[in-house]
């Protein structure tokens, strides 16, 4: 009986350090995208999650850590968004246009995701490249788009001058473009990125520019 009491606190324990460890991890993403790695204070981080800074040193060793952790956090999501997307039973062309649509709804919902992003250019990804389960895991973007590009070339679908880094970058690009540049984009033409009245219209804009830029093979 005394074990099975030991296991249960033992469990209950490990359950509070995972939720202990999510609260700050929720609240340092906030801090870090709103204040860049210099500006952020771990101190602020503490007292918004109850916890301490030592508790906090405890998790995640250091401020970089917290930060590493804190970007493998926002990368892995976007990752599962992916995984999500049964390609084996769409053809290609659908697969295409779900991971583009799939990418931007990520993206124009998770604005904190590329302000890190942002960050991180500007410091020429010195810390992104310090984390290889960031490098590790983001290669599987690059594999699925090869396999529905891959699939749609053999069936006389896809143009096969074009990788998936490119087709990568495109979907990126216009993705990130919606929040790294809205508040420019609105002061300069009255109109904001992110309305929701335009999101079905733009999430569809790039799935239409991706597949047509992959089903025209004049260039091919």
């Amino acid at each position: 009986m005394s074990d099975q009491r030991s296991e249960a606190r033992e469990g209950a324990a490990t359950e509070r350090a995972v939720r202990t460890q999510g609260d700050i991890l929720k609240v340092a993403t906030a801090e870090f995208a709103a204040n860049g790695y210099a500006g952020a204070r771990v101190d602020e981080i503490a007292a918004r999650t109850r916890t301490t800074k030592r508790m906090i040193y405890y998790y995640f060793g250091s401020k970089e850590g917290l930060y590493l952790a804190v970007l493998e956090r926002v990368y892995a999501q976007i990752r599962q968004v992916e995984r999500g997307i049964h390609i084996g039973e769409l053809t290609p062309d659908e697969a295409l246009r779900t991971i583009a649509e799939a990418t931007y709804a990520h993206h124009t919902t998770h604005e904190a995701f590329i302000q890190l992003v942002s960050i991180e250019n500007i410091h020429r990804a010195e810390h992104l490249r310090q984390s290889e389960t960031i490098l590790r895991e983001n290669a599987t973007a690059i594999t699925l788009l090869e396999e529905v590009i891959e699939r749609g070339v053999r069936a006389g679908m896809f143009r096969d001058d074009v990788d998936a880094v490119d087709v990568h970058m495109m979907i990126s690009a216009y993705a990130c473009f919606h929040v790294a540049n809205r508040h420019t984009f609105a002061a300069i033409f009255d109109r904001d990125m992110l309305d929701p009245g335009l999101q079905v219209s733009h999430r569809r804009l790039i799935g239409d520019m991706v597949v047509a830029t992959m089903t025209d093979r004049r260039a091919g």
